[in-house]
């Protein structure tokens, strides 16, 4: 049986692209953005445990296969093609990737929809840096960005990049200011985090929250789920989405 069996399937088009969705839970929303090489058995259970805790949840399907293990070659095909798709960019710095648009267009969708202070947005490593660009638009009350990976950290430019283009870097540092904080999750020795936490909390001060977890593990909510980072994002989530709680 699929593991997401359960989630119901749906797609969203905006801004010129169209992804397949899988929803399930109830309570405020959470877009939970898959990692390389696909839409892992992993992230489907972690997008469950969201469900547990009280949220709606809103996986995008952008690539790879859809709840099953990766094959063994998976990566190998996955990452050519996201090298030369449109959506998506892996090596150029002080660039917002291309698919942001869609993704705040399923924010307000969802939001819309759902009410409440806004939505949640958790990125993971090849998607880690996608919560910031979507917190350029209002609907996105509660931005995590876990284990962000690209662009690729190779050499001290990319290394350093957070995937915003001035502008985008400029509106996600005045959200800040206005209250809106930034959950950032990673192992302290994951090389391919580069140096990204220390130029997030260089432009957002004491709004970016880190959690840093002993080890050079990589997939903190997935594949290497550290519990502290599970409790991290989930209390983050509360704080932000369930004020009243």
């Amino acid at each position: 049986m699929s593991l997401l069996s359960g989630w119901r399937r749906g797609a969203h088009a905006a801004d010129g692209f169209e992804f397949p969705t899988y929803r399930d839970g109830e309570g405020p929303g959470v877009i939970v953005m898959h990692e390389s090489p696909g839409l892992t058995p992993e992230v489907v259970r972690f997008g469950g445990e969201l469900v547990d805790e009280g949220f709606t949840v809103v996986m995008p399907h952008f690539f790879g296969s859809a709840h099953e293990a990766p094959r063994r070659a998976e990566a190998a095909r996955v990452i050519p093609r996201l090298c030369v798709g449109r959506e998506f960019t892996m090596v150029a710095t002080g660039r917002t990737t291309p698919v942001a648009g869609w993704l705040r267009s399923l924010s307000r969708h969802l939001h819309a929809e759902l009410g409440g202070v806004g939505v949640g947005a958790v990125g993971m490593c090849f998607t880690g840096g996608f919560a910031l660009a979507m917190m350029v638009d209002p609907s996105v009350a509660a931005p995590v960005v876990a284990q962000p990976a690209v662009p690729v950290p190779l050499g001290v430019r990319r290394a350093a990049d957070v995937g915003l283009d001035a502008g985008d870097l400029v509106a996600v540092q005045d959200r800040v200011r206005a209250g809106c904080p930034v959950l950032g999750v990673r192992y302290r020795d994951d090389w391919a985090t580069g140096t990204r936490f220390e130029t997030l909390t260089a432009a957002l001060g004491d709004g970016f929250r880190r959690v840093e977890l002993d080890g050079s593990g990589h997939a903190t909510l997935t594949a290497e789920r550290h519990p502290d980072a599970v409790e991290a994002v989930v209390g983050f989530l509360r704080e932000r989405l369930m004020p009243a709680a």
